[in-house]
């Protein structure tokens, strides 16, 4: 496979397509860089998720070319041709020199933490993983421990980004040029040397590498960029939902009865115990809004951090994991 362009999910790791019309770029000026608005996803250590709208600079300027050249690539874990394989890159970001050898176990840990997860641990064949050891000047992230805090690194990765404390932003066209360097590239997953929790979703997702709780932004946001799936929590500002059938699989305008006459979404699932509490039923709220639009469970990752994969995400999941390997069959 080769880097797909992802949709730029709204994220503190994810927003659904309907709501990137929320973004607007305004063109850079002699004296500042362009700057965009856009909802962002914040996560709270707690799991919770709740949207907010960011404004913040948009970073697009490229990496040195010698320097992206002598990135080494190391493989973690390779199961087969990346031509029917899921590709996995890691970047790096704040990691000196002499401090590779703890980005490798940053990337090992947050690795071994997503393969702990369904359905991603019973399909670790599929995946192929890389590491990309990027090298910044300077140890650590901007604005860690606490703001105004500015370092010299190789991607520019920051909290604070768009005034929100766990927010942690990365130059995405960098990142990308780095991972290139990958034999094959899927997903991108840029990890922050800092063990304050946080991460950021987009074209390429973060995590803080040594904080032991941010690998579940990173599950949420590949939820979105590699599933194709829609959060199914409410954001506590929107009322009801009037708009058409969504195109994610895991949000719909349909009863349960509607659903069921149609054999629309989840309709073969309802009533089936699912993976992360309950059974498979159209619950309501989800998308943003309170009611108006129904989600397949009470509450699984795409609503709430720590939780599982309910039944028709993780189909979506193993679907798009599989998606240039036939037949769908896991190692």
């Amino acid at each position: 496979m080769r880097i797909r362009p992802l949709i730029s999910y709204l994220t503190c790791v994810g927003v659904t397509a309907s709501a990137l019309t929320a973004v607007v770029t305004e063109p850079a000026t002699a004296q500042h860089a362009p700057v965009r608005t856009e909802w962002r996803e914040v996560f709270s250590p707690d799991g919770t998720i709740r949207r907010l709208r960011v404004t913040r600079e948009v970073q697009t300027s490229p990496a040195p070319r010698s320097r992206v050249a002598a990135a080494e690539v190391i493989p973690i874990e390779v199961n087969g041709p990346s031509e029917s394989r899921f590709d996995l890159v890691f970047v790096g970001d704040g990691y000196t020199g002499s401090e590779l050898g703890a980005y490798g176990g940053h990337v090992r840990g947050k690795f071994e933490e997503i393969m702990a997860k369904e359905p991603f641990r019973s399909h670790r064949g599929q995946f192929n993983v890389w590491q990309v050891n990027v090298v910044s000047q300077q140890s650590g992230v901007d604005n860690d421990p606490y703001q105004g805090v500015e370092r010299a690194t190789a991607l520019d990765m920051g909290f604070w980004c768009g005034g929100i404390q766990r927010l942690l932003c990365v130059n995405e066209t960098k990142a990308q040029q780095y991972a290139a360097a990958a034999r094959d590239v899927d997903e991108v997953l840029a990890l922050g040397n800092s063990t304050t929790y946080g991460g950021a979703g987009g074209t390429v997702a973060t995590a803080s590498g040594g904080n032991a709780q941010s690998g579940e932004v990173a599950i949420h946001e590949m939820g979105h960029s590699v599933g194709g799936l829609a959060d199914e929590y409410s954001d506590g500002q929107s009322d009801v939902y009037r708009g058409p059938e969504p195109r994610e699989l895991n949000v719909s305008i349909y009863t349960r009865e509607q659903m069921r006459q149609n054999q629309t979404k989840w309709a073969r699932f309802l009533g089936q115990p699912t993976p992360d509490g309950g059974v498979i039923d159209t619950y309501e709220g989800g998308y943003y809004h309170r009611r108006g639009i129904y989600r397949p469970s009470q509450n699984s990752i795409m609503r709430t951090l720590g939780r599982e994969f309910n039944l028709p995400g993780r189909e979506a999941m193993i679907a798009a994991f599989y998606r240039e390997k036939t037949p769908l069959t896991a190692r």
